[in-house]
């Protein structure tokens, strides 16, 4: 197994140590050829219209849309939940388009209104996750195709749609592994289902 980290900007390094801590191999996507060797795909937090915009000027928005329409594992933390949604409020921005979502963008207003919060996720396990929000988006609205893992007064901060995974916090920022696991758990799913 080799998990794809798309390394056009963000929290690159950080999911990296987190795989690399786990015995996971990792390749940095920066280029089409790359996402041939992978098993699935982390896009990381940054600053999704630029992210977009990078994806398309790298010629990587198709690619990867297409891989996560044929079954490519993808999951998106932060900017990757707002480049992994259908529909983004008030935003025409580049997208992949993936999950049946509706996502609000800087739902919490700037940096200073950024947070950490123990939460409770049940597919992780009877301990909370310690969850952190920086500027983050949340899912205000999912088909019916789309499970909730996270929500929390009406918003949606964690959702699976079959190979799709989206956080709107930073796992990769918490010594606590176990959003990357349930990833790597999608992640062998798939390979056994090939």
């Amino acid at each position: 197994m080799k998990i794809g980290i798309l390394a056009l900007q963000g929290a690159v390094r950080e999911h990296r140590d987190l795989l690399h801590r786990l015995g996971v191999a990792t390749v940095d996507v920066q280029s089409r050829q790359d996402l041939y060797e992978i098993s699935g795909l982390i896009l990381p937090g940054g600053e999704s219209t630029t992210v977009g915009k990078l994806l398309v000027r790298y010629g990587l928005l198709k690619p990867i849309a297409e891989a996560g329409r044929a079954g490519l594992p993808i999951f998106g933390t932060c900017t990757g939940l707002i480049l992994l949604s259908r529909h983004i409020s008030n935003s025409s921005q580049f997208r992949l388009g993936l999950m049946d979502t509706y996502v609000e963008r800087n739902a919490f207003g700037r940096q200073l209104a950024s947070f950490e919060a123990d939460m409770p996720i049940p597919v992780l396990g009877s301990k909370p996750y310690h969850t952190i929000f920086i500027r983050a988006p949340y899912i205000k609205q999912a088909e019916k195709n789309v499970t909730e893992l996270l929500t929390h007064e009406g918003k949606i901060f964690f959702a699976q749609q079959g190979n799709l995974l989206a956080a709107a916090f930073h796992p990769e920022l918490t010594s606590d592994t176990r959003v990357h696991e349930y990833f790597l758990r999608i992640v062998a799913t798939a390979q056994t289902s090939q």
